[in-house]
């Protein structure tokens, strides 16, 4: 709810989502009188996009608004009435609304029209005219990620791909020219070109029926193609995220490369891969079930595709949701996975929060099967491989409780597991003395113990 238009507005604008999150309604109410007329309606035999890209014109007589109607997120204006609603872009791929400048008129957003792995800033007027990419061509590959100023005249600019390390800017807009570096990460990029790592891959894998998954791997320096390589797949998959993504993600990965793993990620369909509508809406009300599937097929595909990976060494980890995905492979494909980390997960889809879990899978009393299917607590007795869990006391996101369940029944089963408690950690386990180093030098020495690196 806020003003419709302007802070001395006599009406406010309400936004009214019901339980079940696919009908969104946008009234206009007025102050005085307490009358409210519906100007917009917007519905999805699914799930509604969770938004607030709601601005008004100067003149008060439209606003903007972003929706999947169409079969991708674009950008539309809407009259205060609610009598007009044009589409102001109008190619095939996802928008992703940053700022909208209404002095000049113009709306800019984040696309990959290309690429979903890339992210590139372009803007329109808010009259459909004027479509334009601003991150410069040069700039051919990586992600992008921009802060607007009000008055859409200044940005700090941050980019960085799947090799380089974020380098930060203030440029002017719409020429992007550089007004100055903020944080070039000199002495990083320097260490860094000494480590003399392996170049991220990006590819497509095929599992079945035309499907292709995006995909990234990071393979050892100097690899030996006539022996076999574990395979590590780090793994996201809820309609939350995307993890085949062309920007910075650290050093682990590259690490445990160098020391003789393969390290893979593929989307599934569902994640949020900027592919359209039909590909985030194909897992609503089996998530936890089509995820690991397709996570699975593809390992599959690429163990056919590629000879040197080790079918006998495959692992999977994940964060959050992740976690989750990791349980399903190891409980639901245990002839495939042997070795599985999972941090902060939810093992039971019923003890997470209902805006989140209800969006995705509907209303547990009228889809409990698939409630069931798609929680691994309910698949803890297929446990074969390796298994270390590991959880932060204080995780108030995915609650601590839920991780003790998961415990029970792994003990109910009379399972083999590693467990890790951090009685400080919150959902990120950064709290806490040397938290994060001792989680990622647990994850490492398990990883060395129980899925060994290097060719054989």
């Amino acid at each position: 709810m806020e003003w419709a238009g302007a802070d001395n507005s006599d009406e406010l604008v309400i936004q009214q989502l019901n339980r079940a999150q696919d009908t969104k309604v946008v009234m206009i109410a007025q102050r005085r009188s307490g009358r409210v007329r519906t100007v917009l309606t917007e519905e999805d035999p699914t799930w509604v996009v969770m938004n607030n890209n709601l601005h008004w014109t100067p003149d008060g007589r439209h606003f903007t608004w972003t929706s999947e109607r169409d079969g991708w997120e674009q950008l539309y204006r809407v009259s205060r009435d609610g009598t007009r609603t044009i589409k102001l872009t109008t190619d095939d791929f996802d928008i992703n609304l940053l700022h909208v400048d209404n002095a000049g008129l113009w709306a800019y957003f984040l696309a990959s029209p290309e690429e979903p792995s890339q992210r590139y800033l372009y803007r329109i007027g808010l009259d459909g005219q004027g479509l334009s990419r601003l991150t410069p061509e040069s700039e051919h590959r990586g992600t992008h990620s921009y802060r607007i100023s009000p008055s859409g005249k200044f940005a700090v600019w941050t980019r960085s791909d799947a090799d380089t390390p974020s380098v930060t800017r203030l440029v002017s807009l719409p020429d992007h020219a550089i007004i100055k570096t903020l944080e070039d990460n000199a002495e990083l990029h320097t260490k860094i070109d000494a480590l003399k790592l392996a170049p991220v891959e990006f590819f497509d894998v095929e599992i079945g029926k035309g499907i292709r998954l995006p995909a990234r791997c990071i393979r050892p320096p100097n690899i030996d193609r006539t022996r076999k390589y574990p395979l590590l797949v780090y793994v996201y998959g809820e309609p939350a995220g995307q993890v085949v993504r062309d920007s910075w993600g650290g050093l682990w990965h590259h690490m445990l490369a160098q020391q003789g793993y393969v390290v893979m990620s593929f989307d599934n369909r569902g994640s949020r891969s900027p592919l359209g509508r039909v590909w985030r809406r194909e897992a609503y009300r089996k998530i936890g079930i089509l995820p690991p599937k397709d996570q699975a097929a593809a390992v599959r595909a690429v163990l056919v595709e590629r000879s040197w990976l080790d079918a006998k060494r495959i692992g999977s980890w994940g964060w959050s949701g992740g976690g989750s995905m990791s349980l399903n492979a190891i409980f639901k494909y245990p002839d495939l996975y042997h070795t599985a980390i999972a941090v902060a997960s939810v093992p039971d889809q019923r003890h997470y929060d209902t805006i989140y879990q209800e969006r995705y899978m509907g209303l547990p009393s009228e889809n409990r099967k698939a409630f069931r299917e798609g929680s691994p607590v309910n698949f803890v007795q297929n446990l074969k491989g390796n298994l270390l869990i590991i959880h932060g006391a204080a995780d108030d996101n995915c609650h601590y409780q839920t991780y003790l369940r998961l415990v029970d029944k792994l003990i109910e089963h009379n399972k083999a597991f590693s467990m890790m408690t951090y009685p400080q950690g919150t959902h990120s386990i950064r709290e806490g003395k040397n938290a994060r180093r001792h989680l990622y030098e647990t994850m490492t020495r398990f990883l060395h113990e129980k899925m060994p690196p290097g060719p054989r």
